[in-house]
Order: structure tokens, then C-alpha cells, then sequence
């Protein structure tokens, strides 16, 4: 089973490079693994090493529907300057519409569950959607992001969706992300030179103040422990 052989891929690639790691799996997976890009500034640097390293991954990403117009841009500067065409997957337009008549435009204000039912429909059902087919999930989780990640390995078990995940940049610091991306001329979200380390939903994300969290701006309203919207359950 795919499950026990996390263990083992972890102990064969814990001293690997991101790129190592991405071309190990693309070869071992091939069509059955795929980056689901959020767009952000780790999700580029892996896009731009998929497109070095192992050519021909799969990448997607969701579109909420609320989503900045700086993201929609960024959409189509990766795919021209890559030569790809980065798949988008939509939420089911009835459930948006039987959740927006029910609870209202802006729920997620209201109430934490409000927030991860919109999350859900938005996000996680389109994901599961996605991950049909796939036995590999790539993803740009980084462990000092915040302190619901503090525990990311390269490799991980996805008890939820029955996958592999793959955090290649696990070990990386912010500071390697943007060196990185400084280097390869990787494009990535206007709004990084705003204030917004962290970018979402436009309604559910802001720009911080000096000395905050990178992820204080992602649903500034709620607790810490909270602020994931239920793609990344730890």
C-alpha cells in the first residue's frame, strides 16, 4: 500500500534537494501525481521547477470565485512564461448558490464554522474533485509558516484523501523562498510587494503590519489554531 511506503521515501529523500524530490516522484508517479498550486510564492518556485525538473506534472489550482484580480493576472503571466496551461477547478455553482441564500454573501465573518463551510464548498470539494485519479499530492507547505505546520515532512500520509503528500520545500525558510525566486525570474502575486506574504480569498485575506505572522493577514479575525481552511488537516 501507498501508505507504507511513506516511511521509506522520507528516510530515501531526506537529504534530496526540492528539485530531487519532484523528479523522483514525477518519475515514479507520473500521471497519477500533481502540484495544486495556491499560487503563492512557494507554489511558484515549484511550478518553476516542474517546468525545469520534471516537465509534463500536472498543475491546478482552485478558483473560489473571490480571488484578487492580482491572482487571476498571475494565472496567465505563469502560463505564458512557462508554456502551460495551469488547470482551474470551480466549485459546484449550486451548492455556492444554496450556501450564499442560506447564510449570506459574506458568511464567513460570522462564525468559524461559517468560514470552513464556504471553505468546504469553495475549496475542498473541488479539491477532492481534482485528486480524482491521483496517487501524489504536491504542495508547498513550509514548517515555519505557522504553528499549525510545524510538524511538515517532505513525505506525509493524507489520511483524509487517501494520497501522498509531498511538501518539498519543508525545510526551507522564507528568505530561501524569495532568493530563489529573485534568481530564476520566477513571477509571482503583486500583492507580495503590498503587504500580503500569505494570499487567499480577497474577502478573507489582508496585508500585515511589520513583526506579524506571515499568516496573521488569512482570516485576520480568528484564532491562530484555526486559520487553515481544511486542505491541509494535521
Amino acid at each position: 500500500m501507498l501508505k507504507d511506503k511513506v516511511e521509506y521515501y522520507n528516510d530515501l529523500l531526506k537529504d534530496k534537494t526540492p528539485q530531487d524530490v519532484l523528479s523522483f516522484f514525477y518519475n515514479e508517479f507520473n500521471d497519477k501525481i500533481a502540484l495544486s498550486s495556491s499560487l503563492g510564492a512557494e507554489d511558484q518556485v515549484l511550478t518553476d521547477m516542474i517546468a525545469k525538473h520534471a516537465r509534463g506534472m500536472r498543475i491546478f489550482t482552485l478558483d473560489t470565485g473571490r480571488l484578487f484580480p492580482e491572482t487571476y493576472s498571475l494565472i496567465s503571466r505563469t502560463n505564458d512564461k512557462y508554456g502551460i496551461k495551469i488547470h482551474i477547478m470551480f466549485p459546484d455553482y449550486k451548492s455556492v448558490e444554496k450556501m450564499v441564500k442560506d447564510k449570506g454573501i459574506n458568511l464567513f465573518y460570522e462564525s468559524v464554522e461559517n468560514r470552513k463551510l464556504c471553505c468546504h464548498i469553495r475549496k475542498i470539494e473541488p479539491l477532492k474533485r481534482a485528486f480524482k485519479d491521483l496517487d501524489v499530492w504536491v504542495c508547498g507547505l513550509r514548517a515555519s509558516q505557522s504553528v499549525t505546520r510545524q510538524n511538515v515532512h517532505i513525505v506525509e500520509w493524507d489520511e483524509p484523501n487517501a494520497l501522498i503528500k509531498i511538501n518539498p520545500l519543508a525545510n526551507w525558510s522564507e528568505d530561501d523562498v524569495w532568493d530563489y525566486i529573485k534568481k530564476n525570474g520566477v513571477p509571482y502575486n503583486a500583492l507580495h510587494n503590498k503587504g500580503f506574504p500569505s494570499i487567499g480569498c480577497q474577502p478573507c485575506t489582508r496585508a500585515i503590519a511589520d513583526g506579524e505572522d506571515i499568516r496573521a493577514g488569512r482570516w485576520w479575525w480568528e484564532n491562530p489554531e484555526t486559520k487553515e481552511c481544511g486542505l491541509h488537516k494535521r
